[in-house]
């Protein structure tokens, strides 16, 4: 069976004004279909390519919130500042650690949540 209905639409693709067969067409031609196609396609990959980017970005600092113990390279890294502010604040005593070996210090974490506990009075 076919249909009379003659619908005005649109191309997705190039634009164009067009006569439809159906009410769900959405471009005028094959060739049209194709590269709409190959547009979706190639936008979905791009979508799931950020978002796979965007969990290997976040996925060093989950680790580092789920560790115990943290070098001050980490620490750093978890408060969002430099290794020298780090160990300026290990100098001045606010943050606790411990020499493990000359080149090896190592902090513990809940000293460093304790820095964002509000003093009680």
């Amino acid at each position: 069976m076919s249909s009379n209905i003659r619908v005005q639409r649109i191309c997705q693709q190039c634009g164009k004004d067009f006569e439809a067969r159906t009410t769900v067409t959405k471009t005028c031609s094959d060739n049209c279909a194709k590269k709409l196609y190959k547009a979706r396609k190639k936008t979905a990959k791009i979508e799931e390519s950020n978002r796979e980017t965007e969990v290997i970005k976040l996925q060093p600092l989950e680790d580092l919130k789920r560790k115990e113990f943290l070098t001050v390279r980490e620490a750093a890294k978890l408060l969002n500042c430099s290794k020298q502010t780090m160990y300026t604040l290990i100098n001045t005593n606010v943050v606790n650690s411990i020499n493990l070996k000359q080149k090896k210090t190592i902090i513990m974490r809940s000293d460093i949540d304790k820095l964002f506990q509000s003093p009680k009075i």
